[in-house]
């Protein structure tokens, strides 16, 4: 029951900061989304599917397949940490 509990709370954090994702993007008048944002809410649904995911019904590729894709994203996510789009002045 708190699998399923939780896992409607992270599905409905996920649509809220989609959808704060999008208005960001539509008030901007920018059709580029920041990779960071996306990145994050890819997190989001990943951690989200490991809440839900049954163990015993779950096959090792399975969760292999969810691993490699979790670290990856954070990987990518890492390497994007320090980024800053702003021009930065050189003294």
């Amino acid at each position: 029951m708190f699998q399923g509990v939780f896992g409607e709370i992270m599905t409905l954090l996920i649509a809220l900061e989609f959808n704060h994702t999008l208005r960001y993007a539509v008030t901007r008048n920018q059709s580029v989304i920041q990779t960071k944002v996306v990145l994050l809410i890819a997190l989001l649904a990943l951690s989200r599917k490991f809440i839900i995911l049954d163990i015993h019904t779950t096959t090792p590729d399975a969760l292999v397949g969810l691993a490699a894709i979790t670290l990856a994203l954070g990987a990518t996510y890492w390497l994007m940490r320090d980024r800053n789009d702003d021009v930065r002045d050189d003294p």
